[in-house]
C-alpha cells in the first residue's frame, strides 16, 4: 500500500514542485534576466554585429612596375570585382606599406617589370599580392576575389594566344566543363548564416544553465540562513518529484524562446530556415530536458549566488569549440571528442544545422536525439543523486529541524 500511495503521490508532488519553481522564477530578477533578457537579446546583438555577412570594397594599393596594358587590365578587372576598391596607385612598397600601416588599404597589390612583355611571349607571368592578416574573414574574400581575376585573365590569355597560332579562340577560350557553385546552406557565404545557427542553440544551453545554477546558489543561500531548511521547498516531495517538476519548469519557460531563437530570429536576419516549428520542437525538447537536468547537476559546484558565472560562464568557449563550429572534430584529439558527446549542446548543434541549413530529416539525426534523451535521462539521475546529497547533509548538520521538513 505504501508504494501504491507513493506512486499515486508522486505526480502530485512533481506537480506542487513545478508550480513552486515557477513562482521561484517569476519573483527572482536575476534569473528572468538568464532565461528571459539574454535569450531575447543574444541572438540580435550577435547577428548585427555579423552584418554585413560578406566584406566588400576592400581598399587595395596598386604598385605597377610595368605601366603596360596587361598590368592595366590586371588592375581593372581586380577592381571590378565587389571585394576590391583600388585605393590608389603608388610609386614603390614602401609607401603601399605606409598606407598599410596607416590602415588605409587591407592589401597591396604589386605588378613586377616585364609582367606584359612576358605575357606577349607566352611566358609565365607572376603578381603578388600582399594581405593584412588580422581577420580571416578579409583575407578568404581577397583570395577568392584574386582567384577569380587570375581565371577570367588565363581565360582571355588563352583566347589570345589561340587567335595568334590561327585557331578559333572563342571555341578554346570556353572551358570543357561549366563550373557552377551551389552553396548549400549557406547560399550567401556569410559568416553569420554559417555560424549564428549553432550559436543559437548554445545561446539556449548557457542562458539555461546560468538560471538554473543562480538559483540553486540562492537555494544554498537561503538553506544557510535557516538551519538547512529551504523555505521554497515543497515539503516531504521525493527528491526525483523535485528534479522532474524543477525540469518540466525549465523547458515550459524555454519553449517560447525556442520559437524566438529558431522561427523569428532566422526570418529577421535571412538565416537558413529549412526546418519546419515542429521538427524544432521534437528536436529541442530532449535538448531542453538534457541541459535542464545538466544545470541542476551543476548546483552541486555553486555554493550561492554569485558562483554561477565562475562555474557556468567560463564554458562558453569550451562547448563553442567543441561543437565543432569553430575547429572540426575530425582535427581535434580524441580526448576532446569524446568529452564534447556529454555535453547536449553539442549534439543538438550537429542536428541541428543538418536539419535547418542541409534539410535533414529526423530519422537522418536519430542518433544525436537518441543521445540528447541518453543525457537526459544520466543528468537526471545525477540530479536526484544530488537533492538526496542535499536533503542527507542538512539532517546530518541540523538534525531534527531540517528532517520534519523533508
Amino acid at each position: 500500500m505504501k508504494v501504491l500511495r507513493n506512486i499515486i503521490n508522486w505526480p502530485m508532488a512533481m506537480a506542487r514542485c513545478f508550480a513552486r519553481e515557477w513562482h521561484t522564477v517569476l519573483h527572482d530578477p536575476g534569473a528572468l534576466i538568464f532565461f528571459v533578457i539574454l535569450p531575447l537579446m543574444y541572438p540580435i546583438a550577435y547577428t548585427l554585429i555579423y552584418n554585413p555577412e560578406v566584406v566588400r570594397e576592400l581598399p587595395v594599393a596598386v604598385v605597377d612596375h610595368d605601366r603596360s596594358f596587361e598590368s592595366r587590365k590586371l588592375v581593372r578587372d581586380a577592381s571590378a570585382s565587389p571585394t576590391i576598391e583600388i585605393y590608389d596607385y603608388v610609386p614603390d612598397m614602401p609607401a603601399a606599406r605606409d598606407l598599410m600601416a596607416r590602415g588605409d588599404v587591407m592589401g597591396i597589390l604589386e605588378i613586377p617589370s616585364g609582367y606584359g612583355r612576358k605575357i606577349g611571349r607566352m611566358e609565365q607571368a607572376n603578381a603578388t599580392f600582399y594581405c593584412q592578416m588580422s581577420l580571416l574573414l578579409r583575407y578568404r574574400a581577397f583570395v577568392s576575389a584574386i582567384t577569380n581575376v587570375q581565371l577570367k585573365d588565363i581565360a582571355d590569355i588563352t583566347a589570345q594566344r589561340a587567335d595568334m597560332l590561327g585557331q578559333a579562340g572563342s571555341s578554346l577560350s570556353e572551358a570543357p566543363i561549366e563550373n557552377e557553385e551551389h552553396m548549400l546552406g549557406d547560399e550567401e557565404q556569410g559568416f553569420a548564416s554559417f555560424v549564428m545557427p549553432g550559436v543559437l542553440v548554445l545561446i539556449l544551453q548557457q542562458s539555461m544553465l546560468l538560471g538554473i545554477c543562480l538559483l540553486g546558489g540562492t537555494s544554498q543561500e537561503r538553506r544557510r540562513r535557516n538551519r538547512g531548511i529551504d523555505p521554497r521547498d515543497v515539503p516531504g516531495a521525493p527528491a526525483s518529484a523535485m528534479a522532474w517538476g524543477r525540469a518540466f519548469c525549465y523547458v515550459t519557460f524555454y519553449m517560447a524562446a525556442v520559437v524566438w531563437l529558431f522561427d523569428a530570429v532566422p526570418v529577421m536576419f535571412n538565416l537558413p530556415h529549412n526546418i519546419s516549428l515542429v521538427h524544432t520542437f521534437l528536436l529541442m525538447l530532449p535538448f531542453c530536458f538534457a541541459s535542464a537536468f545538466l544545470g541542476q547537476a551543476m548546483t552541486y559546484f555553486v555554493k550561492d549566488r554569485e558562483s554561477c558565472f565562475i562555474v557556468i560562464a567560463f564554458t562558453s568557449l569550451v562547448y563553442l569549440f567543441l561543437s565543432g563550429l569553430t575547429w572540426p572534430m575530425y582535427a581535434m584529439p580524441q580526448m576532446w571528442v569524446e568529452a564534447g558527446k556529454a555535453i547536449p549542446g553539442v549534439w543538438a548543434v550537429s542536428a541541428f544545422i543538418r536539419m535547418n541549413a542541409n534539410s535533414a530529416t529526423l530519422a537522418d539525426c536519430a542518433p544525436a536525439m537518441c543521445w540528447l534523451w541518453g543525457l537526459t535521462a544520466a543528468y537526471s539521475l545525477l540530479a536526484i543523486l544530488f537533492y538526496r546529497h542535499i536533503a542527507r547533509r542538512s539532517r546530518r548538520l541540523y538534525g531534527a529541524t531540517a528532517a520534519a521538513r523533508s
